[in-house]
């Protein structure tokens, strides 16, 4: 992928993202969702089961699969539009954007080639100077962030 549509890329997902980090702060209920909007909205397992087409103990296995992690994605959907509800799913980043997270991974990198060379350079007695080192790890880091070669991720 050439770098102008990978830029594109990563400013299109940023964008998106930005939209989720607010639901960060949003932990699952104790019990799961399924089980709170069911019992918030007065359904029994029955009812539930009645418009999924399943049994009573269905439903509540789907809880129980729910609080383990243990349900797929399509199973919380069907029982989501059951109650009146659309699921939702992202990934909402930590605290940074693709673009800061691929600036640091590349500044790491850039930090360990260039250090690396150094140590070589000192052991020759042609130490640089901490300035150019610093400059030699910007240009570095820069490079790999505009390549985004394979290895960043490694």
């Amino acid at each position: 992928m050439d770098t102008l549509k990978q830029k594109l890329l990563i400013e299109q997902a940023d964008k998106k993202l930005a939209l989720l980090k607010p639901l960060l702060s949003v932990e699952a209920p104790k019990n799961g969702w399924i089980n709170t909007l069911r019992v918030a909205l007065r359904i029994s397992l029955k009812q539930l089961g009645k418009r999924l087409e399943v049994s009573a103990q269905s439903i509540k296995e789907a809880e129980t699969r729910e609080i383990s992690g243990a349900i797929t994605l399509k199973k919380l959907q069907e029982i989501g539009l059951a109650m009146d509800m659309k699921l939702v799913y992202g990934f909402a980043p930590k605290s940074q954007s693709l673009e800061e997270m691929i600036e640091m991974r590349a500044l790491e990198i850039a930090k360990n080639i260039v250090l690396r060379t150094s140590n070589t350079m000192r052991l020759e007695d042609q130490e640089n100077a901490k300035v150019r080192l610093e400059k030699a790890i910007q240009n570095k880091a820069e490079e790999i962030k505009n390549k985004m070669p394979k290895y960043l991720w490694d």
